[in-house]
């Protein structure tokens, strides 16, 4: 007897260590030194599931709460649920997959378009119509009569001119936006409707005659008005016939306007070390292209679907919590932000997907991550350039020194030189999901591209949509978020050492502008001044690897080496320059 408790109790300890082995080497297996995320998510991240979303998404005319925002986050429940996501009413607390779908009343009711239709009477061709300018109806719009509204058309040539013109009855006819004309025109001037063109030059709008950029007008349950938007096409036809003589249209307008609630969908996925910590992706759902920003949604969708699969195949395990986010644009993110302030606190980084599936052959421009705030937002020179949708210049007090610009330059750079794809960054300008992070001074950037000739308007389709853009974008963003979530001292000494070689090639450059800044007449105070910043700003950045780490000691010399090396740099640019 004793001598069979001596024998299982040896088998027990054999079995034990066995145990523990495999899983030390399963944990090793899983960490970023010892795999090479790129190899892996090239071969997992087809495109296919992305391309599929955002031919489903791109079907709908979406605003928060209307039939095509919500058929879209069922289409992204129904998938989450088969990568193995578990509803979090139903979830236990050993799931690691959990999603959740979070309901809200609308204070305002929502608005879809279902038909429009824009003749002048005395011909037979159609000015516009909604089948084939899907854009046409200005968001808030009521419907008319099922006749639709006969009235002359009056050209309003200079808005100043509209407070002081007869127009009740009539349709205005503006070369501007809508909503500028509508209080003025509609509310208190009587007009019945109003036709509109405002097309900006970067959509190219004598070569896509057909575009038609979508606007909106305040909703108006009074009045009940409504307006069209016009494509450059049916602009120049109408001027045409303005110049022969009275011009008579007649407008139809369907639309729907009703009360409505407002869907978010947060899927997790649990870290297994610091699970209140997390990197937050944010993908909006509203607005009726493809690119902008159906490609959004479906890359996180897929981004969502792979990473379950390889948790599933135990390939892939994170300390940290990776969440994504789909709902209203910068309203939902703000409130994922501002309405739980423990868990904005260890919100450690946020990525705004929007418009990330661009054929550029197509559409031009280049894909872009939109830095956080640095001196680039100051300064603006040399590489640095703002794109078409601009930027206002910031100060210094408004700089987000971080290493996350610096991180995810280099990862979608290596994806680029991989895949043969062109990677390019803009200064911080603002106006997606990035912004509610930044914010609440959490570290975020923007994926994007731009310009883009048919951003915002009815050609925005899915035929300028590539499945290989959206394979390149998926792909270094799980590379990023995957190294960053099981971050160490290896990968903060890495990143150290990568923002030290950012911070001197950055410096170099900015040493020749300033050469050039000061041969045409520039103040010698103001090239210090910028190349100051620009010290400044890599410092701190440097700093901030800290959190990368449990114990900061083991990585503070690093840190101080770095720092030392890009302040000598700074010093001798500086002298060179007084000299």
């Amino acid at each position: 007897m004793f001598k069979k408790q001596i024998y299982f109790l040896l088998i027990s300890i054999l079995l034990v260590n066995c145990k523990s082995t495999k899983t030390t080497q399963e944990v090793k297996s899983l960490s970023s030194k010892n795999i090479n995320y790129f190899d892996i998510l090239n071969n997992e991240f087809t495109g296919n599931l992305a391309y599929e979303t955002t031919a489903f998404v791109e079907k709908y005319w979406r605003v928060v709460g209307n039939t095509g925002f919500n058929k879209s986050i069922n289409f992204i429940a129904e998938h989450l649920e088969k990568a193995g996501y578990v509803n979090e009413d139903n979830a236990t607390p050993n799931d690691i997959l959990t999603y959740r779908i979070e309901k809200r009343p609308l204070k305002k009711p929502t608005w879809e378009p279902v038909s429009a239709l824009v003749t002048i009477e005395g011909e037979n061709k159609t000015l516009l119509q909604q089948t084939t300018n899907s854009n046409m109806v200005a968001l808030n719009s009521y419907s008319t009569t099922k006749e639709g509204v006969t009235a002359e058309v009056v050209h309003i040539k200079n808005i100043i001119n509209l407070k002081n013109t007869d127009v009740k009855g009539k349709i205005i006819f503006v070369e501007s936006h809508p909503a500028g004309a509508f209080q003025t025109g509609v509310i208190k001037g009587g007009a019945v409707g109003i036709l509109s063109y405002s097309n900006p030059n970067y959509l190219q709008p004598e070569k896509n005659t057909t575009s038609i950029q979508f606007r909106s007008i305040p909703l108006n349950e009074d009045v009940k008005g409504w307006a069209i938007a016009m494509s450059y096409a049916s602009k120049e036809h109408l001027k045409k016939a303005l110049n022969k003589g009275k011009v008579t249209l007649n407008v139809k307008i369907e639309t729907k306007i009703y009360q409505s609630e407002e869907l978010t969908i947060v899927a997790d996925i649990k870290g297994s070390k610091s699970p209140n910590e997390r990197l937050v992706f944010s993908a909006h759902v509203q607005e009726p292209g493809a690119n902008d920003n159906a490609t959004g949604v479906g890359v996180a969708l897929e981004m969502a679907s792979i990473s379950a699969r390889l948790i599933k195949e135990n390939k892939w395990s994170p300390n940290r919590t990776l969440t994504f986010l789909w709902g209203d644009e910068i309203i939902s993110t703000r409130r994922y932000v501002q309405e739980n302030k423990a868990r904005a606190k260890d919100i450690k980084w946020g990525i705004s997907l929007d418009m990330v599936g661009e054929n550029t052959d197509i559409t031009g421009g280049s894909f872009l991550i939109e830095k956080m705030p640095d001196p680039s937002a100051i300064w603006t020179r040399g590489n640095d350039k703002h794109t078409e949708w601009g930027g206002s210049k910031m100060s210094l007090e408004q700089m987000k020194p971080h290493y996350l610009n610096d991180f995810l330059i280099h990862k979608f750079k290596e994806q680029g030189e991989r895949a043969n794809w062109i990677v390019n960054t803009n200064p911080f300008e603002g106006g997606s999901d990035h912004v509610p992070f930044l914010s609440a001074n959490i570290p975020s950037v923007l994926f994007w591209h731009f310009t883009d000739q048919f951003y915002h308007t009815d050609n925005d389709r899915i035929d300028k949509v590539s499945k290989t853009t959206l394979k390149n974008v998926g792909t270094a963003s799980l590379v990023s978020a995957y190294t960053l979530l099981n971050s160490d001292e290896n990968l903060a000494k890495d990143t150290i050492k990568q923002i030290e070689n950012s911070a001197i090639e950055r410096l170099n450059e900015e040493l020749v502008q300033s050469k050039i800044a000061l041969e045409k007449g520039d103040k010698l105070k103001t090239q210090v001044s910028i190349i100051k910043a620009w010290k400044d700003w890599y410092i701190k950045a440097i700093e901030t690897t800290k959190d990368m780490v449990d114990n900061t000691s083991t990585i503070q010399q690093d840190i101080i080496n770095s720092q030392n090396n890009i302040k000598a740099r700074a010093i001798t640019i500086i002298n060179s320059l007084k000299n």
